[in-house]
């Protein structure tokens, strides 16, 4: 996308050192006002009058990923990814298929919180999924069963109202049903499986009609407090996120 950055960036008080260890391993601040940035419209939330909110031409977005990351609050276990960051979590997911989880990660630790901004295109409620999430998720040798470290999703189109998705945190059983870190990954830019296709790409998909928004440019992630927790990979492990249903933000784009 047109930039990539980082606007605020607020270190755990655990953390004295990064580290870089192999990474596999509530809801808490909202998003300060930094300094030289816009204020919140009054009409935040609502779709500018120049925006559709129709998925353009069914066709995916050129670039799907997140621009900025808005905040980052890592809890004990973090670490891993931070001599990267931002960028480790800015461009598109680096899956190595189901048996082998990425390195090309950020380690969020018990209960960090990472939030990250659209800027130039914004995830929209079309058909079936309208977010992946991708984390380093693999297979457990010998069975079906996958090694997972899940992590809560909220979405927002102002970054102040959040709206999170049910994510039962405790249901091995049930597969983990609404949580993020759940799928293995397949997408990689050097085997052309696409990032934007649910069917092929791998990663956990969001439908916005779950939680009954229109539009979100806005993608938080929360650590769910309750994976396995060491050295400096705990925890959730952020690789990408990407727009499957999305519309331009950018003025005379249809």
């Amino acid at each position: 996308m047109s930039h990539r950055g980082l606007h605020r960036f607020a270190w755990g008080t655990a953390l004295a050192v990064l580290l870089g260890t192999a990474a596999c391993g509530d809801d808490s601040s909202g998003v300060g006002e930094d300094a030289g940035t816009d204020p919140v419209r009054d009409d935040a939330g609502q779709p500018d009058g120049s925006t559709s909110l129709e998925p353009d031409a069914g066709l995916p977005p050129e670039d799907p990923y997140a621009d900025e990351v808005v905040l980052f609050l890592p809890g004990d276990f973090a670490g891993f990814g931070q001599d990267r960051f931002p960028d480790v979590v800015l461009g598109p997911p680096s899956g190595l298929g189901p048996d082998n989880g990425s390195l090309d990660v950020l380690s969020l630790g018990r209960g960090g919180i990472i939030e990250l901004r659209f800027t130039d295109i914004a995830v929209v409620d079309g058909p079936g999924v309208d977010l992946l999430v991708f984390e380093n998720t693999f297979r457990v040798a010998g069975g079906a069963a996958t090694y997972s470290e899940r992590g809560i999703v909220s979405v927002s189109d102002d970054g102040v109202t959040w709206y999170p998705f049910p994510c039962a945190t405790t249901d091995a059983a049930g597969g983990y049903p609404g949580c993020a870190g759940v799928a293995t990954v397949q997408a990689n830019p050097a085997n052309g499986v696409s990032a934007t296709d649910p069917a092929v790409a791998g990663g956990d998909g969001f439908d916005l009609a779950t939680v009954g928004l229109k539009r979100a440019q806005y993608v938080r992630i929360v650590d769910a407090g309750n994976n396995r927790y060491g050295g400096t990979s705990g925890g959730f492990d952020l690789d990408a996120v990407a727009v499957v249903n999305g519309v331009s933000l950018r003025s005379g784009t249809p």
